[in-house]
């Protein structure tokens, strides 16, 4: 697969007239706009065959459906009104942008010194992430998206797989829902894990689609877990943070790994 024949192929998939699609040559970028209104996205065609090339048809299939789905959403008004149902918080990084690129403001709130909670409307197969200005149209306060977003959050499955390694236990969260590492804000059941572990409890967030809780029984486990969260933050869709926390007294404090010894910030 080379770069025009995957122009072609996303040419083929939004032939349908509600898009228009264009190529420029320079930058080698393929663009898909909702005709109506000419918002779309740019897509970089030798991003997308490198994915085409590790993941084979799988990797188009999910660049449609998240264009697809995110021009939809552009190309709709949205209202919080009588949606307290769906929506929910997200983790991303400090550097993650705070406005829109229309300059709307998101919604957001302090969370850890490498951590920044966003909150976003559920649309089932995606999010958007909410801006003051839908906060305003529904007539929601700072202190209502928070108390919603926490009920929804603490009301997610909370299934996970575990791994013991060097005696030391690790369990991991990965549903797919979007809102892994976002299970992170759930005190209570940070809490319960806590109760329930032999040693130290570490939890680690490093991209949107996991969240990883270690019970570390020993210094081994810190190193075990700086790797995982490291090679699971390169990987990661939406990367977040490649260090890990301590929970201890209802709080999250970074931890650095240094061969085998534990250094906490």
């Amino acid at each position: 697969m080379n770069n025009t024949k995957m122009r072609k192929k996303l040419e083929e998939y939004f032939s349908d007239e509600q898009y228009r699609t264009s190529y420029n040559r320079e930058k080698d970028s393929f663009r898909i706009e909702w005709r109506k209104s000419g918002k779309g996205l740019n897509i970089k065609l030798a991003a997308v065959v490198a994915k085409y090339n590790e993941k084979g048809k799988e990797a188009v299939t999910d660049i449609v459906n998240h264009v697809s789905e995110t021009l939809r959403m552009m190309n709709e008004k949205v209202s919080l009104t009588g949606k307290e149902k769906h929506v929910y918080p997200v983790i991303r990084s400090t550097s993650f942008p705070q406005e829109k690129k229309d300059g709307k403001k998101l919604v957001t709130k302090e969370h850890t010194a490498e951590t920044r909670i966003f909150y976003a409307l559920d649309h089932g197969k995606s999010y958007r992430l909410i801006d003051e200005d839908m906060l305003k149209e529904a007539n929601w306060s700072e202190e209502k998206i928070e108390e919603v977003s926490q009920f929804n959050i603490r009301a997610l499955p909370y299934e996970f797989k575990t791994d013991r390694v060097a005696d030391n236990n690790f369990y991991f969260i990965a549903t797919q829902d979007g809102y892994d590492a976002s299970r992170i804000l759930n005190v209570p059941f940070l809490e319960e894990m806590k109760k329930n572990a032999t040693g130290n409890l570490a939890v680690a967030t490093p991209h949107q689609d996991v969240l990883i809780i270690a019970d570390i029984e020993n210094d081994t486990g810190y190193d075990i877990l700086a790797q995982m969260t490291m090679k699971f933050f390169t990987e990661g869709r939406i990367p977040i943070t490649s260090l890990s926390f301590i929970y201890e007294n209802n709080k999250l404090e970074p931890i650095f790994i240094m061969g085998k010894n534990k250094k906490q910030k």
